[in-house]
């Protein structure tokens, strides 16, 4: 196919319907598995609809003249790009089976129902993801573990999981992005060509408004919710669970080291590992009935519940539920979505697919808001397309740039635009790595989820309000021989 370029002999610029084949495809199988599979369209449909239409967009490429050679060339490059993601998300299913099996997740919510209320309990768990995101700065990690065991609580307190997880989501993206650790933030000042703590200044003037406005939200929802649980409920459980496992602040060491290892910029992989190993190791000393139970063999149990996750029987249906779950085996679902959706955005964005489609919409855009409003749609829809938050940030970097140093818009305006409009709503795309990972941590569909995400709702919206009110709008003097 690749002497179909045309006379020249060399590949062709693609032309504005090649870019639009691949994302009809998309929509259109995409939307397919959801109408047909619903919910569990996630559970494998989705993954294949997305290899189909990487196939798709390869048969475009090849069309204007490149080489099935190039397109395995760029695949690969895909793949390596998540490498990073592929380990974190084996580690973190590694730690929920571990941390099962030590009591550290019991541990957290046999003390987290004791300390919550129902009330105000959707408020507190975004509150304390913030807070813990941003004293580690990753998301991921904060959503899969303190995420796991606060939406175990909710389990446990009959409160709406879905609604736990908008929340824990709300407050992992609100740290993760005011954090000088994350390295979604530093990457994003790095590509605009800012300093990073002038970067999170300009992100606190939407991200502060923008959490403040669904901290109120949850407050409303949980004071005017269903009540929960009732006392004798949760005191029925918080009993059956010292009953099953050994309760003791020794059992949350597991995670004093993973705080330690992330505030020491150990690599998140890692970290994530060394503390799924060494809760493996005190809980064979500090649960021998538990270890017991669930393997003969303690080495063979920690292997087990790394690899397969753990398995509670106890009779409860709410104890199993929460405890039953994680392994690395438990990610390899999310990892399949992933590997395909990031190769596709992959091969359209280096074969020129996705930029033939920005640059008339960057040359449309003729005022501040509207510009704005195409920084937006740019990066939220590169979440969608290509599933992979990276390029959602990298590319409207580097693609509008230099349209905001041509209009006198000072740089930190776009850095904080992007992140809004990139990092923030990436969990919010069932597909995006991001998202995928979200829902396979926390147990919870991102669909689900999806409408309580109040602050990566509210983020970018009001970032595209301010370029159109010109509100916190930072400009600086126009390059010569360029016009605003």
């Amino acid at each position: 196919m690749a002497g179909m370029a045309g006379e020249g002999g060399g590949p062709r610029p693609p032309s504005v319907v090649d870019a639009l084949i691949p994302m009809i495809t998309l929509v259109v199988l995409i939307a397919g598995s959801l109408a047909v599979f619903g919910l569990d369209a996630l559970d494998g449909p989705v993954q294949v609809a997305l290899i189909l239409c990487v196939m798709v967009a390869a048969l475009v490429v090849m069309k204007n003249g490149h080489s099935w050679a190039e397109v395995e060339e760029s695949s690969k490059r895909a793949v390596s790009s998540v490498t990073s993601a592929i380990f974190i998300l084996l580690s973190v299913g590694a730690l929920i089976g571990a941390w099962n099996l030590s009591g550290t997740i019991p541990t957290l919510v046999y003390y987290g129902i004791q300390v919550l209320s129902a009330s105000w309990y959707y408020a507190a768990c975004a509150l304390i993801c913030g807070i813990i995101a941003m004293s580690i700065g990753s998301s991921w990690t904060t959503a899969g573990t303190i995420g796991v065991g606060l939406v175990g609580i909710a389990t446990m307190l009959d409160v709406s999981t879905a609604i736990t997880a908008g929340a824990v989501i709300s407050g992992a993206y609100l740290g993760d992005k005011l954090s000088p650790l994350s390295e979604t933030t530093v990457l994003t000042a790095q590509l605009v060509k800012v300093d990073v703590y002038e970067h999170i200044k300009r992100q606190a003037w939407t991200s502060i408004p923008a959490f403040a406005l669904g901290f109120v939200l949850f407050l409303v929802i949980g004071l005017t919710g269903p009540p929960g649980a009732t006392e004798a409920e949760t005191t029925s459980e918080l009993t059956a669970l010292s009953d099953i496992y050994w309760i003791t602040p020794i059992n949350l060491l597991p995670l004093v080291l993973l705080v330690y290892l992330s505030v020491r910029k150990a690599p998140a992989p890692l970290a994530l590992m060394a503390a799924a190993l060494f809760a493996g190791v005190l809980g064979c000393f500090t649960q021998p009935q538990v270890t017991q139970a669930f393997s003969d063999n303690p080495i063979k149990a920690v292997w087990q519940a790394m690899a397969t996750g753990f398995q509670m029987s106890s009779g409860i249906q709410d104890i199993d539920q929460l405890l039953s779950r994680g392994g690395m085996v438990s990610m390899l679902l999310t990892l399949w979505l992933i590997i395909g959706a990031v190769t596709f955005g992959t091969i359209l964005e280096e074969f020129g697919l996705i930029n033939r489609l920005i640059d008339p919409l960057v040359k449309a855009a003729k005022g501040t808001g509207r510009l704005f409003l195409t920084v937006f749609a740019s990066a939220f829809g590169l979440n969608v397309i290509a599933g992979d938050q990276y390029i959602a940030l990298v590319l409207p970097a580097r693609v509008f740039r230099a349209e905001f140093a041509r209009r006198g818009l000072a740089p930190t305006n776009l850095s904080r635009l992007t992140a809004d409009s990139g990092t923030v709503t990436s969990p919010l795309v069932p597909w995006n790595s991001c998202g995928a990972f979200m829902g396979a941590v926390l147990g919870v569909p991102t669909l689900a989820y999806l409408p309580f995400c109040f602050f990566n709702i509210f983020s970018p919206l009001l970032s595209v309000v301010y370029g159109f009110t010109g509100f916190k709008i930072e400009r600086v003097e126009v390059p010569d021989g360029d016009t605003d």
